[in-house]
């Protein structure tokens, strides 16, 4: 099949990658014309397990372009549009996306419709209305179960070739079939492919990742119940993990979830219910979410008292998850703004999200080249980030760099008797202090 993918982000330039892995054409476009010619070189402006090389074995056998010409990509390739990424309003039903809270920033309803008229201009205009013009968006409305493994999972490109369904949503039985088609190599080996309309389709996608934020918050504040009780939640998430009518996903307590799908679906779905239905579940979910976030640093404050001005914290982490370089309302940011506010000094090491680091924070903290190198001299460790590289530390090496031996766990790494073992003061999520 011949595939125009709009848009290179995090979805595009995935999905793009791995249509073509599967045997189609796909050219991908963006109008940024530097970020398209760092693709054609074969080097991906983002990081993500894989997918470079993904990218240099397609391109190099000739079923991979990128191009700024939409009109032109259209054309080549037959006139199947595919776009990457979510429509600005909510539903993609013409209405501009209603008010959200959160970090995501905030635009104004002109300048939402101007977004989603901008792009629904650009699809008409370049795309054509012919009989072969098969738009969908990777939203579920098209093809939405795969987008949001690609959003929130590990590995981009293997979630998105190993789907556990895929969901298309629409009116037009010709597109819906067309696109059963595209995907259907990803599900040869029995996973279903679901048909429905596509308000239900986005719906379910909506409330998949509602439930699993839901999980989130719900073992974060039974974490903190534990603490107050003096249990273990490490042992209490393994009690009922057990339970098949739970299952042990997404019962890890920690420092909260961020992302670009589940903090935005949450309350994209309280924005639906208006004034006319509230929402108080969902509510309380981001209520839980965003006060998670700011766990680790009042222990911090908590720890250092007034002696926080002028100390030096190394901070393991900043992406949102492990295996990726982003950023988006990642609890790291939380952290790192009330560091800064309350005049402490941040040394920080990520194994990939360094460079967005540096756009948001410039020179305000610092950057280490490994772990260790940022714990030197520094007087606790912060845990942000569940990166394999945090997961085995040297401890007496890192006892002896620190200058104070304090450890603040948002991911619940370590063995807290073991910590006690190796002289640490540690802090972790639900099971009091080592």
């Amino acid at each position: 099949m011949n595939i125009a993918m709009l848009g290179t982000g995090y979805v595009g330039l995935v999905a793009g990658s791995c249509f073509a892995e599967t045997g189609n054409d796909v050219v991908c476009v963006d109008i940024d014309e530097a970020k398209i010619e760092q693709l054609r070189q074969g080097r991906v402006p983002f990081y993500e397990l894989g997918l470079e090389e993904l990218i240099q074995r397609n391109t190099r056998e000739g079923r991979l372009a990128f191009s700024t010409d939409l009109a032109e990509a259209v054309r080549r390739r037959g006139g199947h549009l595919h776009r990457g990424g979510y429509a600005p309003g909510v539903g993609g039903r013409g209405r501009p996306e209603p008010g959200v809270r959160g970090g995501g920033g905030h635009r104004t309803g002109d300048e939402r419709r101007q977004d989603r008229g901008d792009q629904e201009h650009g699809a008409r205009g370049h795309g054509g209305a012919g009989q072969g013009d098969h738009r969908s968006r990777d939203r579920p409305s098209g093809g939405g179960g795969v987008e949001s493994r690609v959003s929130e999972g590990g590995d981009g490109g293997e979630d998105f070739m190993k789907p556990d369904r895929v969901v298309l949503g629409g009116e037009d039985a010709g597109s819906l079939e067309r696109l059963k088609n595209l995907y259907e190599p990803l599900v040869h080996r029995g996973n279903p492919i679901i048909v429905t309309d596509s308000r239900s389709a986005e719906m379910s996608k909506y409330a998949s990742n509602a439930i699993l934020a839901t999980k989130i918050s719900f073992i974060n504040e039974t974490a903190r119940l534990c603490e107050k009780e003096g249990a273990d939640i490490e042992q209490v998430r393994r009690i009922m993990g057990l339970d098949h009518r739970i299952g042990p996903h997404f019962i890890f307590p920690g420092i909260g979830f961020g992302g670009s799908c589940l903090p935005k679906d949450i309350r994209a779905m309280i924005a639906m219910g208006g004034d006319e239905l509230e929402m108080p579940l969902l509510e309380a979910v981001d209520r839980v979410n965003e006060t998670q976030k700011g766990l680790l640093l009042e222990r911090v404050k908590t720890h250092f008292g007034e002696a926080l001005a002028g100390s030096t914290l190394a901070v393991w982490g900043l992406s949102f998850k492990a295996r990726t370089d982003d950023m988006r309302e990642a609890p790291a940011i939380r952290v790192i703004d009330g560091l800064l506010r309350a005049g402490a000094r941040v040394r920080a090491f990520d194994p990939e999200a360094t460079k967005q680091a540096r756009q948001r924070y410039g020179d305000r903290i610092e950057y280490g080249v490994n772990n260790y190198e940022v714990a030197a001299g520094a007087d606790a460790v912060l845990i942000l980030t569940e990166w394999n590289e945090f997961r085995s530390p040297d401890f007496a090496r890192l006892k002896e760099l620190l200058h104070q031996p304090v450890v603040f766990d948002g991911r619940n790494l370590y063995d807290p008797a073991v910590m006690r073992q190796h002289g640490f003061i540690y802090y972790s999520i639900g099971r009091g202090r080592g």
